[in-house]
């Protein structure tokens, strides 16, 4: 259970949020200060004349609960909100995919930090325990028993049940500081002064009755939007802001068993048509640091047409992509050369880094073709040839009748003749009568020569 008490973009400690003029919500550094929840700002600015604060927003905090529970997908599909400021996360049969519930709650812990979030974590075996043990601020326990549970539940102060003022007041007169001591009382008697909701969340709380909640429906598109809190010239200082949204997406596309290969971020510039920046990926991925790695990369080199003031990202196109399998012997995952591909298109543009296929076509200038990555095609018997041809073929010497390149030249095969392209009379290669050979040269190196009328040349060289 996570709650989350003040969004922030940035690290600028002390901060409150206000409505009518009273604090709402402060963060740790604005706490330590002794400004706490309703008191009035005048007040909180005589303990902290720094304090920074801002007006409370409910339909932006209803956006960004939202944003954290699709983020809150990569740790299991079952969430639920609990407005204005509290996250409900099912964790029961996602432990033995994280390695237990230490590094689960390690990096929720780190995820939300990194999302500049304060958060206050609950654990426990009923939905409604673990929220009272976040509002108190108990730190989860990761060995605890269900009779300990209990004990420390009985010990939380009854304002972590968010009883109306009227119904708190009441509490004190009766000296009942304890849920504990609630629970002590017969549940009749209770439900007859406080209404009957008080005695069922106390049954819920401890799983005596079952507490049933609507769990968040992702969304069947992914179209996130973030107002930044200043207006953006440079754009790698766009990538705070993006990447809680690309955090955000991966977690909906685990959720939703799901990966992408092109994304848009779309940038919402001040007095200028939004522009776009897609974001392409070598293979099927749903990982968010890898999306925030191609990010960087693009935003890097990227020059903004007018300052930005909102960040739209988009994931048009997504496709199943089962999970992976958990190495049955502690062997180390790969996920090949995609992200490689990746980080290369980012840097030198995706036509610089392509895969490559045959085509039909005798001559080997014709004989292949620039693919898009990743490509599949067709194996088959055929000769042997390199992957990669120079652009010009390259003169040989000759001495003594045989090739030299560096030295003499062995070759390893009987010449394969090549004679093709008579129709091409256009700007096309043309007719080609070649002879051509696997040689190996005195440093050991494979080439790819021919020879026509008019000598020995060098087209190609293996791997």
């Amino acid at each position: 259970m996570f709650r989350l008490p003040i969004e922030v973009f940035a690290a600028r400690a002390p901060a409150v949020a206000v409505t009518r003029g009273r604090v709402q919500a402060a963060d740790a550094a604005a706490e330590a200060l002794g400004v706490l929840p309703g008191q009035k700002l005048s007040s909180a600015l005589g303990l902290a004349p720094q304090l920074a604060a801002c007006e409370r927003d409910l339909l932006r905090e209803s956006a960004a609960l939202a944003r954290l529970a699709c983020w809150a997908g990569r740790f299991s599909p079952q969430v639920c909100l609990a407005p204005p400021d509290e996250l409900l996360i099912d964790i029961g049969g996602s432990l033995r995919l994280f390695g237990g519930l230490a590094p689960l709650l390690q990096q929720a812990a780190a995820g939300v930090a990194a999302e500049a979030y304060s958060v206050s974590l609950g654990l426990a075996s009923t939905p409604l325990a673990a929220q009272w043990f976040a509002r108190a601020g108990v730190a989860p326990e990761l060995t605890q028993r269900p009779a300990d549970e209990q004990t420390q539940l009985a010990e939380l102060p009854v304002a972590v049940l968010g009883l109306d003022e009227r119904s708190a007041r009441r509490l004190a007169v009766l000296g009942i500081e304890r849920v504990g001591t609630l629970q002590a009382l017969p549940a009749a008697s209770l439900a007859r002064r406080f209404g009957p909701a008080l005695p069922m969340q106390l049954a819920q709380a401890r799983g005596e009755l079952p507490d049933l909640r609507r769990c968040f429906d992702f969304p069947e598109c992914f179209s996130e939007y973030l107002e930044l809190p200043a207006r953006v010239e440079q754009a790698p200082m766009l990538l705070f802001g993006a990447r809680r949204l690309l955090q955000a997406l991966a977690g909906w596309l685990n959720a939703r068993g799901a990966g992408l290969q092109q994304c848009v971020l779309e940038l919402e510039h001040e007095d200028k048509d939004d522009s776009r920046l897609v974001l392409g990926f070598a293979a099927p991925t749903r990982d968010g640091e890898r999306l925030v790695r191609v990010l960087r990369e693009r935003l890097d080199r990227l020059e903004l047409v007018a300052p930005v003031v909102g960040l739209r990202l988009v994931a048009e196109r997504i496709e199943a992509m089962p999970g992976e399998s958990v190495p049955m012997f502690g062997e180390a995952g790969t996920q090949g050369i995609a992200p490689v591909i990746e980080r290369l298109r980012a840097r030198l543009g995706r036509e610089a880094v392509h895969g490559i296929a045959t085509v039909a076509g005798h001559r080997p200038e014709c004989s292949t073709v620039a693919l898009d990555w990743p490509q599949e095609t067709a194996s088959s018997e055929a000769p042997l040839r390199p992957l990669w041809l120079l652009r010009e073929p390259r003169p040989l010497q000759e001495q003594a009748g045989r090739p030299h390149h560096d030295g003499p030249l062995q070759l390893l095969t009987r010449p394969e003749r090549i004679e093709s392209g008579w129709w091409d009379t256009g700007e096309g290669l043309g007719d080609i009568r070649r002879d051509y050979h696997v040689a190996r040269s005195v440093r050991g190196e494979w080439l790819w020569i021919y020879r026509d009328a008019s000598g020995w040349w060098l087209q190609g060289l293996f791997a």
